[in-house]
């Protein structure tokens, strides 16, 4: 007879009563004599009774022995049929933080591997946060570096977190709601990613019960209603479909299965179903002998029942990043219910329940388990490459976050290779996908042999080229639109790395003018006095000083202050006292300082009119028109401010707005765009409102010219055409200011 009972993963592994872990009896030693031998078994058991005497006289919340935790822990992978140092260290991984055992003791009685992978698992709780947030996320950081170097360690985290939230039950509401939304936002889709679909589906339902436990229960207790209503109908369905697979002399063994809770709660939620207009939550597997027996198979049961449309997926061909491999269909059942059916190979049922772990678990020379485990080691790298180029720990988990998402497109390169990205990601993402440098010297893409934006949102199947140039770099636009982690970190990066460089070489400026505006000369600064004021400042180099002058966060002439006095040049400090100090140099505006010297967006202002430099702690130098009145509370504070003034070899365009009302007659804004032009000026933006008086329109012009003096060569060629009635340079807020 089939089997019509949804396989769950097995209960968490406790010692039975008064039942020692290595005993031979014990449910964790039965598990263990599977796939094991003695000697291995006995080196497990060392390791538990290392463990129990480490935990002598712990005990957890619910008052039972601590170490029946990191004995269920062990349990769990012994399902996985993991290698003994995978489950010596699940037994050994809180001794290093709530027991005064130390790594090295581990190393010298367990060996290095052991010892690796416990530091691993180890906790965050000797370094102080500023928040519960900031060390979990640095925790999350620290878990998935020592990841990247082992996958071991993720597997056993895994399971201790799956042992933690089926014992939930103690802890109090607000921290089973913490607990539960940590593990369904980080765990689950960690779990899910690394192709281990029983854990993932268990941690799902279990965050569910804790987070929304009204909604589970109801939920449960109609699927349990749905389970005896539809019974005879799950039995009609398993016999035809056995009887077709025998007559066809197919070998299968066909199971029922339920969906877990939480997938049919997330399908209610969002299709704005109710739990009674969703038929799917029984569906049927189908595991045969080999590869070709699954298509066969599908064929046969497409000649049993009728397929819905649109309703076929084959993971076979192109199986999903975590390595999962299967048929889906949906098919017309019996009384017009729709049948979700699974095909697979047992070979494919392995891995789809163990995932990542199926390497240890099946010692094969199988090419789809070697492309398993390189796609695994890729996503690791991405991990690696995300948390180098993060700042913090809080930039690395929002970007892993983005980076463990379930939907996928597939998408092919050049020469044919698909990969894989997630739902939503656009050319730039596939760009870092290809390589770091393809990403930041990426200029357009060719989609299906047609040039696109690089903002556009890839499809399946769509032959991707992206076009690159030597000198190109990352744009600040692209964070509006990329999705992928690796993506948004390496932009973050490139900015971070570009706004610091170019602060620093203003810093230095700055600085500079501030030491002879103390009669001393800069050059007379050494790298000593240097080393003692970075010392002393607790900062990383001398460029981090500079740069956080050209931010504004330290005050140049401070600064200039401390070094002479590092350099042993107090006596020009205190020749200061008699000699009145020389006043602070102008800084040269060049209008080529990059993301160091800001334009403000108020005033706009260009070379030719008097301006002023106002540090930002958050932009750095930004410069104003003199009269500009978003500055004229900062005035009367001379920290704030600096003397600047532009550089007459300057030569860029700067944006300028425009007001111009002109008589409402047909062929007006050609006109105007062609006198723009003639004045080699380029045009930004334009948008157009009626005046009050139909007769007139106002047009408002965002345009580019070279300085004050450009400018007013292009008023006066726009006056010079018919039905321009007026025309004014937009300053400030709305201020109109009208240049003669």
């Amino acid at each position: 007879m089939p089997k019509t009972a949804a396989k769950r993963p097995a209960e968490p592994v406790s010692p039975l009563p008064l039942l020692p872990a290595d005993s031979e009896d014990s449910q964790l030693t039965l598990r263990l004599r599977e796939y094991l031998k003695q000697d291995d078994i006995d080196h497990i058991w060392d390791a538990y009774r290392f463990s129990a005497a480490a935990h002598e006289g712990q005990v957890r919340r619910s008052g039972e022995p601590y170490v029946i935790h990191p004995v269920s822990v062990a349990g769990i992978l012994a399902e996985l049929h993991l290698d003994p140092p995978t489950l010596i260290a699940a037994l050994l991984h809180d001794v290093v933080e709530d027991t005064g055992v130390t790594k090295q003791e581990i190393g010298e009685k367990f060996g290095k591997q052991v010892a690796e992978l416990v530091d691993g698992l180890s906790k965050l709780d000797k370094i102080e946060f500023q928040s519960a947030t900031q060390a979990q996320a640095e925790n999350f950081r620290k878990m998935l570096l020592a990841m990247s170097q082992d996958v071991r360690v993720i597997l056993v985290k895994l399971a201790d977190r799956l042992h933690n939230m089926s014992t939930l039950d103690v802890m109090k509401p607000e921290k089973q709601r913490r607990i539960a939304r940590e593990t369904l936002d980080i765990y689950a889709p960690i779990a899910n990613r690394l192709g281990l679909n029983e854990i993932y589906q268990t941690l799902e339902d279990l965050s569910f019960k804790y987070l929304y436990p009204m909604r589970h229960r109801v939920i449960s207790k109609a699927v349990m209603a749905a389970r005896g209503n539809r019974k005879e109908v799950v039995g009609k369905i398993l016999d035809a479909i056995n009887q077709r697979l025998k007559d066809q002399h197919i070998d299968a063994d066909v199971t029922g299965r339920e969906k877990h809770l939480y997938s049919i709660y997330k399908k209610m939620t969002g299709k704005t179903v109710t739990f009674s207009q969703i038929y799917d939550i029984y569906g049927f597997r189908v595991i045969v002998r080999d590869l070709p027996t699954c298509y066969a198979a599908l064929g046969v049961l497409h000649g049993l029942y009728k397929p819905i449309p649109g309703k076929f997926k084959d993971y076979i061909a192109i199986p999903k990043a975590n390595g999962y491999q299967s048929l889906h269909t949906t098919l017309f059942g019996p009384f017009g219910t729709p049948i979700e059916i699974q095909i697979r190979s047992r070979e494919m049922h392995n891995i789809a329940d163990a995932g990542v772990a199926a390497h240890w678990l099946y010692k094969t020379t199988d090419a789809h388990l070697t492309a398993l485990q390189q796609q695994t080691h890729q996503w690791l790298q991405r991990l690696l490459d995300i948390q180098s180029e993060s700042t913090d720990s809080l930039e690395f988990l929002e970007h892993f976050k983005v980076d463990l998402f379930p939907d996928e497109v597939y998408v092919f390169t050049p020469k044919g290779t698909i990969m894989a990205l997630p739902k939503g990601a656009t050319a730039v993402d596939f760009a870092y996908a290809v390589h770091t440098d393809i990403g930041n010297r990426c200029v357009a893409v060719k989609i299906n042999q047609e040039l696109a934006p690089l903002r556009t949102e890839l499809h399946n199947g769509d032959h991707v080229e992206i076009i690159t140039a030597a000198h190109a770099h990352p744009n600040p636009a692209w964070l509006n639109y990329v999705l992928t982690g690796k993506a948004r970190a390496h932009i973050r990066h490139y900015l971070k790395s570009m706004q610091s460089t170019e602060s620093a070489l203003l810093g230095e400026r700055m600085l500079n003018q501030a030491l002879r505006a103390l009669h001393a000369n800069p050059i007379t600064i050494d790298d000593p006095a240097w080393q003692r004021l970075v010392r002393d400042y607790g900062a990383k180099s001398k460029d981090e000083i500079l740069a956080d002058i050209g931010m504004g966060k330290r005050l140049n002439v401070m600064v200039a202050h401390q070094l002479m006095a590092q350099a042993g040049q107090q006596e020009a400090v205190a020749e200061q006292q008699k000699v009145p100090a020389k006043v602070l140099d102008t800084i040269t505006i060049r209008g080529s300082e990059g993301m160091a010297v800001q334009f403000a967006q108020c005033c706009r202002p260009i070379p030719g009119d008097p301006i002023l430099g106002f540090i930002n702690k958050d932009k750095g130098l930004v410069i104003h028109t003199h009269d500009c009145p978003a500055i004229r509370k900062f005035r009367l504070d001379p920290d704030k401010w600096l003397d600047v003034e532009w550089d007459p070899q300057g030569h860029r365009l700067y944006k300028v707005s425009l007001k111009l009302v002109v008589a409402n007659r047909r062929g007006m804004l050609a006109k105007i765009a062609s006198g723009i032009a003639e004045a080699g000026s380029n045009i930004d933006n334009v948008s157009m409102e009626e005046a009050d008086n139909s007769t007139y329109t106002n047009m408002n012009f965002t345009v580019q010219v070279e300085n004050r003096v450009h400018l007013a060569e292009l008023m006066r060629r726009l006056r010079k055409i018919p039905d321009v009635v007026r025309i004014n340079r937009v300053k400030g807020s709305g201020a109109e200011q009208r240049i003669q």
